[in-house]
């Protein structure tokens, strides 16, 4: 039982993770400061999506799931629990690449207006 709510536990912090990378420019507008955190787990997003590598998280979660008697799954993370929700086919490298650059154009554009308002003069709010 213990592994199969760390494996759980697993699966709501390589959530978070994604999100974090995904939306986490969204709160640099607020709160400058996010983004020292932000940009490394957005570069490492990337990474992994246009490089097709699995995130450390993803072997994690199969192995405490094993553990549990449960059965581990192929492939990573976003090819198991988000595309199923989003697309019904499974992941292929050219949606993969496409999350990829997904991914650095959004935040390069929440970026953009983060370093234009500070170069007008403006303060972020929070600050």
């Amino acid at each position: 039982m213990i592994y199969q709510v760390l494996a759980d536990l697993v699966v709501l912090l390589h959530l978070s993770f994604i999100l974090f990378a995904a939306l986490g420019g969204l709160l640099a507008l607020r709160w400058r400061g996010v983004m020292w955190l932000h940009v490394p787990a957005v570069a490492w997003a990337a990474f992994a999506e246009l490089s097709g590598r699995l995130c450390p998280l993803t072997p994690l979660e199969n192995r405490l799931r094993r553990a549990a008697g449960e059965a581990g799954y192929e492939g990573d993370f976003i090819a198991h629990y988000i595309i199923p929700v989003i697309y019904p086919a499974g992941l292929t490298q050219t949606i993969q690449i496409a999350l990829g650059v997904i991914l650095i154009v959004g935040n390069a554009i929440v970026y953009a207006v983060v370093f234009r308002r500070r170069g007008q003069g403006g303060r972020a709010v929070g600050r």
